[in-house]
Protein backbone atom coordinates (compact mmCIF):
# COMPACT_ATOMS: atom_id res chain seq x y z
CA UNK A 1 0.00 0.00 0.00
CA UNK A 2 1.24 3.58 -0.58
CA UNK A 3 1.74 5.56 1.91
CA UNK A 4 0.05 8.86 1.78
CA UNK A 5 0.33 10.07 5.07
CA UNK A 6 -3.44 9.31 6.72
CA UNK A 7 -3.84 6.80 9.41
CA UNK A 8 -5.22 4.28 6.78
CA UNK A 9 -2.34 3.72 5.24
CA UNK A 10 -0.60 1.71 8.66
CA UNK A 11 -2.87 -1.32 8.08
CA UNK A 12 -4.99 -2.50 10.61
CA UNK A 13 -3.39 -2.71 14.33
CA UNK A 14 0.16 -1.13 13.34
CA UNK A 15 1.11 2.11 14.40
CA UNK A 16 3.70 3.28 11.99
CA UNK A 17 3.62 2.86 8.04
CA UNK A 18 3.26 2.13 5.21
CA UNK A 19 2.81 -1.65 6.75
CA UNK A 20 1.49 -4.75 4.98
CA UNK A 21 1.50 -8.26 5.86
CA UNK A 22 2.63 -10.84 3.46
CA UNK A 23 0.94 -14.40 4.08
CA UNK A 24 2.33 -17.70 3.37
CA UNK A 25 0.79 -21.42 3.66
CA UNK A 26 2.90 -24.29 5.17
CA UNK A 27 4.26 -25.10 1.80
CA UNK A 28 5.82 -22.08 1.25
CA UNK A 29 3.42 -20.70 -1.10
CA UNK A 30 2.64 -16.83 -1.28
CA UNK A 31 -1.16 -15.18 -0.68
CA UNK A 32 -1.21 -13.49 -4.16
CA UNK A 33 -2.91 -10.44 -2.98
CA UNK A 34 -0.12 -10.04 -0.12
CA UNK A 35 2.36 -10.53 -2.59
CA UNK A 36 1.07 -7.69 -4.71
CA UNK A 37 0.35 -5.32 -1.76
CA UNK A 38 3.85 -5.42 -0.65
CA UNK A 39 5.56 -4.55 -4.25
CA UNK A 40 2.97 -1.06 -3.93
CA UNK A 41 5.12 -0.27 -0.55
CA UNK A 42 7.11 3.06 -1.64
CA UNK A 43 10.27 3.21 0.47
CA UNK A 44 14.36 3.20 0.22
CA UNK A 45 14.20 0.24 2.68
CA UNK A 46 12.10 -2.42 3.23
CA UNK A 47 11.79 -3.97 7.14
CA UNK A 48 10.69 -7.42 6.87
CA UNK A 49 10.05 -9.01 10.30
CA UNK A 50 9.19 -12.79 10.49
CA UNK A 51 7.08 -13.98 13.76
CA UNK A 52 7.48 -16.97 15.43
CA UNK A 53 5.19 -19.41 17.62
CA UNK A 54 2.53 -16.74 17.17
CA UNK A 55 -0.57 -19.08 15.71
CA UNK A 56 -3.08 -16.06 15.12
CA UNK A 57 -3.25 -13.26 13.04
CA UNK A 58 -4.10 -10.97 16.00
CA UNK A 59 -1.02 -12.28 18.29
CA UNK A 60 1.21 -11.62 15.09
CA UNK A 61 -0.15 -8.09 14.29
CA UNK A 62 0.52 -6.92 18.15
CA UNK A 63 4.16 -8.17 18.37
CA UNK A 64 4.82 -6.31 14.84
CA UNK A 65 3.34 -3.31 15.91
CA UNK A 66 5.27 -3.32 19.48
CA UNK A 67 8.61 -4.20 17.11
CA UNK A 68 8.43 -1.74 14.63
CA UNK A 69 6.87 1.32 17.00
CA UNK A 70 10.24 2.61 17.85
CA UNK A 71 11.81 2.81 14.15
CA UNK A 72 10.84 6.35 12.90
CA UNK A 73 12.27 7.92 15.11
CA UNK A 74 15.81 5.95 14.96
CA UNK A 75 16.27 6.06 11.31
CA UNK A 76 17.97 8.83 9.32
CA UNK A 77 16.65 11.56 7.29
CA UNK A 78 17.09 9.92 3.64
CA UNK A 79 15.77 6.65 4.93
CA UNK A 80 11.62 5.93 4.10
CA UNK A 81 10.95 2.35 5.61
CA UNK A 82 8.40 0.21 4.86
CA UNK A 83 7.22 -2.64 7.18
CA UNK A 84 6.37 -6.25 6.20
CA UNK A 85 5.10 -8.49 8.51
CA UNK A 86 5.48 -11.93 7.07
CA UNK A 87 2.68 -13.98 8.69
CA UNK A 88 3.13 -18.29 8.07
CA UNK A 89 1.63 -20.97 10.13
CA UNK A 90 2.68 -21.85 13.45
CA UNK A 91 1.12 -22.23 17.30
CA UNK A 92 2.26 -20.74 20.48
CA UNK A 93 0.65 -22.90 24.29
CA UNK A 94 -0.97 -20.61 26.18
CA UNK A 95 1.42 -21.51 28.88
CA UNK A 96 4.63 -20.08 27.14
CA UNK A 97 3.83 -16.64 28.08
CA UNK A 98 4.74 -13.38 25.72
CA UNK A 99 6.21 -10.47 28.40
CA UNK A 100 3.28 -7.05 28.57
CA UNK A 101 1.55 -9.30 25.91
CA UNK A 102 -0.62 -11.39 28.04
CA UNK A 103 -2.80 -9.89 30.65
CA UNK A 104 -1.78 -10.09 34.40
CA UNK A 105 -3.06 -13.38 35.48
CA UNK A 106 -4.52 -14.60 32.19
CA UNK A 107 -2.22 -17.28 31.79
CA UNK A 108 -1.92 -20.65 34.08
CA UNK A 109 0.58 -21.20 36.72
CA UNK A 110 3.57 -23.02 36.05
CA UNK A 111 3.08 -26.74 36.31
CA UNK A 112 -0.74 -26.02 37.23
CA UNK A 113 -2.11 -28.92 34.86
CA UNK A 114 -1.35 -31.01 31.82
CA UNK A 115 -5.17 -30.34 30.53
CA UNK A 116 -5.42 -28.09 27.09
CA UNK A 117 -7.75 -25.37 27.61
CA UNK A 118 -10.13 -24.46 24.51
CA UNK A 119 -8.18 -22.02 22.66
CA UNK A 120 -5.14 -23.96 22.67
CA UNK A 121 -7.14 -27.27 21.02
CA UNK A 122 -8.61 -25.00 18.63
CA UNK A 123 -5.17 -23.84 17.32
CA UNK A 124 -4.32 -27.12 17.25
CA UNK A 125 -7.04 -28.10 15.13
CA UNK A 126 -5.80 -25.45 12.64
CA UNK A 127 -2.68 -26.50 12.92
CA UNK A 128 -3.16 -30.04 11.85
CA UNK A 129 -6.50 -29.68 10.06
CA UNK A 130 -7.98 -32.87 9.32
CA UNK A 131 -6.75 -34.82 12.28
CA UNK A 132 -10.01 -33.97 14.93
CA UNK A 133 -9.89 -37.40 16.01
CA UNK A 134 -6.40 -37.51 17.22
CA UNK A 135 -6.51 -34.53 18.51
CA UNK A 136 -9.46 -35.28 20.45
CA UNK A 137 -8.24 -38.47 22.20
CA UNK A 138 -4.87 -36.37 23.13
CA UNK A 139 -6.89 -33.60 24.79
CA UNK A 140 -8.92 -36.25 26.48
CA UNK A 141 -6.18 -38.44 27.90
CA UNK A 142 -3.96 -35.11 28.91
CA UNK A 143 -6.99 -34.08 30.58
CA UNK A 144 -7.16 -37.41 32.69
CA UNK A 145 -4.08 -38.25 32.81
CA UNK A 146 -4.59 -41.87 33.37
CA UNK A 147 -2.45 -44.12 35.32
CA UNK A 148 -1.47 -47.20 33.30
CA UNK A 149 1.72 -46.61 31.20
CA UNK A 150 -0.20 -47.98 28.33
CA UNK A 151 -1.66 -44.71 28.30
CA UNK A 152 1.57 -43.01 27.81
CA UNK A 153 2.22 -45.19 25.18
CA UNK A 154 -1.08 -45.22 23.30
CA UNK A 155 -0.35 -40.80 23.48
CA UNK A 156 2.82 -41.21 21.78
CA UNK A 157 1.41 -43.25 18.92
CA UNK A 158 -1.09 -40.61 18.55
CA UNK A 159 1.25 -37.55 18.58
CA UNK A 160 3.39 -39.94 15.87
CA UNK A 161 0.74 -40.10 13.62
CA UNK A 162 0.53 -36.22 14.21
CA UNK A 163 3.99 -35.69 12.96
CA UNK A 164 3.37 -38.27 10.03
CA UNK A 165 0.61 -36.02 9.08
CA UNK A 166 2.38 -32.58 8.16
CA UNK A 167 2.82 -33.39 4.22
CA UNK A 168 5.62 -30.60 4.41
CA UNK A 169 7.32 -33.21 6.33
CA UNK A 170 8.15 -35.88 3.21
CA UNK A 171 9.51 -33.73 1.13
CA UNK A 172 11.78 -31.71 3.60
CA UNK A 173 12.87 -34.21 6.05
CA UNK A 174 11.60 -38.12 5.23
CA UNK A 175 12.83 -39.55 8.71
CA UNK A 176 10.76 -38.78 11.96
CA UNK A 177 13.05 -37.54 14.75
CA UNK A 178 13.93 -40.24 17.46
CA UNK A 179 11.87 -38.49 19.87
CA UNK A 180 8.38 -39.60 18.67
CA UNK A 181 9.84 -43.38 18.01
CA UNK A 182 11.28 -43.65 21.55
CA UNK A 183 9.72 -45.26 24.29
CA UNK A 184 7.53 -42.74 25.34
CA UNK A 185 7.84 -43.06 28.95
CA UNK A 186 11.78 -42.55 28.44
CA UNK A 187 11.02 -39.52 26.46
CA UNK A 188 8.10 -38.24 28.69
CA UNK A 189 10.29 -38.65 31.91
CA UNK A 190 13.24 -36.54 30.31
CA UNK A 191 10.64 -34.37 29.48
CA UNK A 192 9.68 -33.78 32.95
CA UNK A 193 12.81 -33.28 34.15
CA UNK A 194 13.87 -30.38 31.87
CA UNK A 195 10.71 -29.03 32.65
CA UNK A 196 11.44 -28.77 36.40
CA UNK A 197 14.23 -27.52 35.50
CA UNK A 198 13.24 -24.62 33.80
CA UNK A 199 10.87 -23.93 36.12
CA UNK A 200 7.56 -25.06 34.47
CA UNK A 201 6.62 -28.23 36.23
CA UNK A 202 7.23 -30.26 40.21
CA UNK A 203 10.27 -31.82 40.44
CA UNK A 204 10.10 -35.61 39.11
CA UNK A 205 11.78 -38.30 41.45
CA UNK A 206 12.82 -41.86 40.45
CA UNK A 207 9.86 -43.60 41.92
CA UNK A 208 7.11 -41.33 41.22
CA UNK A 209 3.91 -42.74 39.90
CA UNK A 210 2.97 -42.51 35.98
CA UNK A 211 0.97 -39.56 37.03
CA UNK A 212 4.04 -37.71 37.53
CA UNK A 213 5.09 -37.95 33.80
CA UNK A 214 1.91 -36.36 32.15
CA UNK A 215 3.65 -32.87 31.98
CA UNK A 216 6.59 -34.72 29.95
CA UNK A 217 3.41 -36.43 27.69
CA UNK A 218 2.24 -32.26 27.12
CA UNK A 219 6.04 -30.88 26.77
CA UNK A 220 5.83 -34.19 23.93
CA UNK A 221 2.77 -32.72 22.17
CA UNK A 222 4.84 -29.20 22.07
CA UNK A 223 8.08 -30.81 21.12
CA UNK A 224 5.61 -32.09 18.03
CA UNK A 225 4.58 -28.65 16.91
CA UNK A 226 7.81 -27.17 17.39
CA UNK A 227 9.48 -30.28 14.72
CA UNK A 228 6.48 -29.26 12.55
CA UNK A 229 7.37 -25.32 12.54
CA UNK A 230 11.15 -26.30 12.18
CA UNK A 231 9.73 -27.56 8.98
CA UNK A 232 7.60 -25.47 7.86
CA UNK A 233 9.83 -22.34 8.58
CA UNK A 234 12.98 -23.47 6.16
CA UNK A 235 10.26 -24.31 3.28
CA UNK A 236 8.86 -20.88 3.89
CA UNK A 237 11.75 -19.23 3.88
CA UNK A 238 13.68 -21.09 0.40
CA UNK A 239 10.43 -21.38 -1.31
CA UNK A 240 8.31 -18.50 0.08
CA UNK A 241 9.87 -15.46 1.44
CA UNK A 242 13.02 -15.63 -0.37
CA UNK A 243 11.55 -15.86 -3.99
CA UNK A 244 8.99 -12.98 -3.48
CA UNK A 245 11.82 -10.83 -2.27
CA UNK A 246 14.17 -11.87 -4.94
CA UNK A 247 12.07 -11.42 -7.83
CA UNK A 248 10.66 -7.84 -6.19
CA UNK A 249 14.26 -6.57 -5.98
CA UNK A 250 14.55 -7.40 -9.59
CA UNK A 251 12.10 -4.95 -10.53
CA UNK A 252 13.18 -2.28 -7.92
CA UNK A 253 16.57 -2.45 -7.77
CA UNK A 254 16.94 0.39 -5.80
CA UNK A 255 15.16 -1.12 -2.71
CA UNK A 256 17.03 -2.06 0.48
CA UNK A 257 15.74 -5.21 2.69
CA UNK A 258 16.36 -5.52 5.92
CA UNK A 259 15.36 -9.11 7.03
CA UNK A 260 14.80 -9.67 10.80
CA UNK A 261 13.25 -12.83 12.59
CA UNK A 262 12.82 -13.91 16.05
CA UNK A 263 12.62 -17.66 17.29
CA UNK A 264 11.49 -20.14 14.51
CA UNK A 265 11.14 -16.40 12.43
CA UNK A 266 14.68 -16.24 12.36
CA UNK A 267 15.17 -19.81 10.46
CA UNK A 268 12.15 -18.30 7.69
CA UNK A 269 14.26 -15.18 7.05
CA UNK A 270 17.96 -17.27 7.53
CA UNK A 271 16.36 -19.57 4.73
CA UNK A 272 15.16 -17.01 2.41
CA UNK A 273 19.29 -16.24 1.95
CA UNK A 274 19.19 -19.59 -0.12
CA UNK A 275 16.79 -18.04 -2.87
CA UNK A 276 19.41 -15.09 -3.12
CA UNK A 277 21.40 -15.37 -6.44
CA UNK A 278 25.09 -14.96 -5.89
CA UNK A 279 26.19 -11.40 -6.67
CA UNK A 280 22.60 -9.92 -5.49
CA UNK A 281 22.90 -7.35 -3.56
CA UNK A 282 19.11 -6.44 -2.36
CA UNK A 283 19.50 -8.17 1.53
CA UNK A 284 21.36 -5.30 3.38
CA UNK A 285 21.29 -6.77 6.94
CA UNK A 286 20.36 -9.77 8.78
CA UNK A 287 19.00 -9.64 12.68
CA UNK A 288 18.52 -12.78 14.30
CA UNK A 289 16.35 -12.23 17.83
CA UNK A 290 16.35 -15.60 19.91
CA UNK A 291 16.76 -17.72 16.65
CA UNK A 292 15.76 -20.99 17.15
CA UNK A 293 18.13 -23.03 14.88
CA UNK A 294 21.09 -24.56 14.71
CA UNK A 295 24.58 -22.34 16.22
CA UNK A 296 26.59 -24.06 13.73
CA UNK A 297 24.17 -22.86 11.08
CA UNK A 298 26.37 -20.39 8.93
CA UNK A 299 29.54 -22.89 9.89
CA UNK A 300 31.74 -24.46 7.04
CA UNK A 301 32.87 -27.33 9.08
CA UNK A 302 31.19 -28.62 11.87
CA UNK A 303 33.23 -29.24 14.74
CA UNK A 304 32.41 -32.70 15.22
CA UNK A 305 32.21 -33.45 12.15
CA UNK A 306 35.06 -31.69 9.76
CA UNK A 307 33.57 -33.55 6.52
CA UNK A 308 30.10 -31.09 6.87
CA UNK A 309 28.87 -27.62 6.82
CA UNK A 310 25.79 -26.26 8.63
CA UNK A 311 22.28 -25.91 6.66
CA UNK A 312 23.37 -22.33 5.75
CA UNK A 313 27.45 -22.61 5.38
CA UNK A 314 28.62 -19.72 4.02
CA UNK A 315 25.53 -17.72 3.26
CA UNK A 316 26.09 -14.70 5.16
CA UNK A 317 27.77 -13.54 2.15
CA UNK A 318 25.12 -13.27 0.36
CA UNK A 319 23.92 -11.06 2.96
CA UNK A 320 25.12 -7.26 1.91
CA UNK A 321 25.71 -6.48 5.90
CA UNK A 322 26.25 -8.22 8.77
CA UNK A 323 24.06 -11.10 9.97
CA UNK A 324 23.50 -10.33 13.79
CA UNK A 325 22.62 -13.01 15.53
CA UNK A 326 21.04 -11.68 19.32
CA UNK A 327 21.07 -14.09 22.31
CA UNK A 328 20.21 -14.27 25.93
CA UNK A 329 20.98 -16.74 28.84
CA UNK A 330 17.48 -15.99 30.17
CA UNK A 331 15.70 -17.83 27.05
CA UNK A 332 14.86 -21.39 28.67
CA UNK A 333 13.40 -22.44 25.25
CA UNK A 334 16.63 -22.76 23.81
CA UNK A 335 18.49 -22.90 26.76
CA UNK A 336 17.24 -26.38 27.95
CA UNK A 337 14.32 -27.44 25.86
CA UNK A 338 16.16 -26.84 21.95
CA UNK A 339 19.48 -28.66 22.79
CA UNK A 340 17.09 -31.72 24.63
CA UNK A 341 15.10 -32.25 21.74
CA UNK A 342 17.91 -31.89 19.25
CA UNK A 343 19.32 -34.37 21.28
CA UNK A 344 16.94 -36.70 21.69
CA UNK A 345 16.36 -36.31 17.39
CA UNK A 346 19.42 -38.61 16.96
CA UNK A 347 21.60 -39.17 19.91
CA UNK A 348 22.01 -42.43 21.55
CA UNK A 349 24.10 -41.25 24.35
CA UNK A 350 21.24 -40.54 26.79
CA UNK A 351 18.34 -37.73 27.29
CA UNK A 352 19.92 -35.10 29.49
CA UNK A 353 22.93 -33.19 29.56
CA UNK A 354 24.26 -30.34 27.34
CA UNK A 355 26.54 -30.99 24.48
CA UNK A 356 27.44 -27.64 22.19
CA UNK A 357 26.62 -29.81 18.86
CA UNK A 358 22.60 -28.95 20.08
CA UNK A 359 23.24 -25.61 20.61
CA UNK A 360 20.42 -22.73 19.15
CA UNK A 361 22.25 -19.50 18.30
CA UNK A 362 19.94 -17.61 20.18
CA UNK A 363 21.01 -19.20 22.97
CA UNK A 364 24.93 -18.78 22.68
CA UNK A 365 25.24 -16.72 19.42
CA UNK A 366 26.92 -17.95 16.15
CA UNK A 367 29.37 -20.86 16.74
CA UNK A 368 32.22 -21.94 14.64
CA UNK A 369 32.54 -18.82 12.16
CA UNK A 370 36.30 -17.29 11.94
CA UNK A 371 36.52 -14.04 12.43
CA UNK A 372 32.96 -13.70 14.39
CA UNK A 373 33.03 -10.96 16.66
CA UNK A 374 31.15 -11.17 20.49
CA UNK A 375 29.51 -8.52 21.31
CA UNK A 376 27.84 -7.43 24.37
CA UNK A 377 24.37 -5.13 23.76
CA UNK A 378 26.09 -2.60 25.35
CA UNK A 379 29.34 -2.51 23.13
CA UNK A 380 27.46 -2.76 20.02
CA UNK A 381 25.26 -0.35 20.33
CA UNK A 382 28.42 2.38 21.74
CA UNK A 383 31.18 1.06 19.05
CA UNK A 384 28.76 -0.65 16.09
CA UNK A 385 28.90 -3.39 14.21
CA UNK A 386 30.88 -4.79 11.50
CA UNK A 387 29.86 -4.08 7.80
CA UNK A 388 29.70 -7.78 6.70
CA UNK A 389 29.97 -11.24 8.14
CA UNK A 390 28.44 -12.78 10.99
CA UNK A 391 28.36 -10.65 14.61
CA UNK A 392 26.67 -12.30 17.95
CA UNK A 393 25.59 -10.17 20.54
CA UNK A 394 24.39 -10.92 24.06
CA UNK A 395 21.28 -9.30 24.36
CA UNK A 396 20.87 -10.79 28.13
CA UNK A 397 21.19 -7.47 29.65
CA UNK A 398 17.04 -6.30 27.97
CA UNK A 399 16.16 -9.87 27.32
CA UNK A 400 15.57 -11.14 30.58
CA UNK A 401 12.04 -11.45 31.23
CA UNK A 402 9.80 -13.98 31.13
CA UNK A 403 8.11 -17.05 32.97
CA UNK A 404 8.24 -20.58 32.67
CA UNK A 405 8.34 -22.81 30.81
CA UNK A 406 10.44 -20.62 28.06
CA UNK A 407 11.63 -17.75 29.87
CA UNK A 408 12.68 -14.89 28.33
CA UNK A 409 12.25 -16.10 24.76
CA UNK A 410 9.78 -13.67 23.45
CA UNK A 411 11.08 -10.81 24.84
CA UNK A 412 11.92 -8.64 21.86
CA UNK A 413 10.45 -5.99 22.18
CA UNK A 414 13.13 -3.17 23.16
CA UNK A 415 14.19 -0.06 21.44
CA UNK A 416 18.03 -1.67 22.06
CA UNK A 417 17.32 -4.15 19.78
CA UNK A 418 15.56 -1.66 17.31
CA UNK A 419 18.92 0.15 17.29
CA UNK A 420 21.14 -2.92 16.59
CA UNK A 421 18.90 -3.73 13.34
CA UNK A 422 19.24 0.36 12.58
CA UNK A 423 22.89 -0.29 13.24
CA UNK A 424 23.02 -3.34 11.18
CA UNK A 425 21.19 -2.01 8.25
CA UNK A 426 23.23 1.51 8.38
CA UNK A 427 20.15 3.41 8.46
CA UNK A 428 20.46 5.52 11.45
CA UNK A 429 20.89 9.32 12.06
Amino acid sequence: MVDDGGAAAFGDGIGVGPYQELTFDAQGDVDPATRAAVSRIEATDLLVFAHGWNSDRSTSTRLFDRFFAPFPELVGAGVRLGYVGVVWPSIRFPDEPIPDFDPHGALPAAGAGTALDDATRAALGVFWPGREAELDRVAALLAEQPEPLSALDGFGALVRRLVDADPVGAAVAPEVPAVFVRDTVEVCRALAEALAEAGGAPAVALGDGPRALWSGAKELLRQATYYEMKKRAGVVGEHGLGPVLTDLAGRRPALRVHLVGHSFGARVVSFSLRAVPDGARHVKSLTLLQGAFSHYAFSERLPHDRRRGGALAGLQRRVDGPVVACHSAHDSALRVFYPLASRMAGDSAGLLGFDERWGAVGHDGVQAVPGAPRLSLEAALRGGLPEAGCVSVDAGSVVCRGGAPSGAHSDICHEELARIVVGAGRMGR
